[in-house]
């Protein structure tokens, strides 16, 4: 855990600064902590092991270095991923996903599935039989799954 996100949870910290609403809803949360274009990819880019900051700029094109430099420090306020240092002199970081930054596979793979539809783009496939995969909500206690066309069988409680 950093300095800073030690100081932070000492203080009592909650994550809203001066001035500021705290979120109303389950999604306003999430998108407070990672709700950006960047973040997102970084994420996605996470997902399959530690990276050094140039394989960052290399995997996420577009990006610039001190918007990069930004998203990776708020990533690490908010848990999401976690900087080693690999060399002390200067000091060079490598940064993981937490377990928290990697439960954010499951949404990245809904969102990509979603932009695939409208966009031409291909979609997730099973490796094994070649076809388009599909999420679907499942309730473990009733063993059923829930469908789009049935909202009132969905809340947040």
């Amino acid at each position: 855990m950093s300095e800073q996100a030690v100081t932070r949870a000492v203080a009592g910290y909650d994550g809203a600064m001066q001035g500021e609403r705290a979120p109303e809803t389950a999604l306003e949360a999430a998108l407070e902590r990672v709700g950006e274009r960047w973040a997102l990819l970084l994420v996605d880019a996470l997902l399959e092991g530690p990276k050094r900051f140039n394989d960052l700029l290399d995997l996420v094109p577009g990006i610039a270095p001190n918007i990069l430099s930004q998203r990776l420090k708020h990533l690490e306020r908010e848990a999401i991923l976690i900087a080693r240092p690999y060399q002390r002199r200067p000091i060079r970081l490598s940064y993981e996903l937490t377990a928290a930054g990697r439960e954010l596979a499951g949404a990245l793979r809904l969102l990509a599935q979603w932009g695939a539809r409208g966009s031409g783009q291909a979609a997730l496939r099973h490796a094994t039989c070649g076809s388009a995969l599909e999420a679907r909500w499942y309730c473990p206690t009733c063993a059923r799954i829930v469908e789009d066309a049935e909202p009132a069988e969905v809340r947040y409680l």
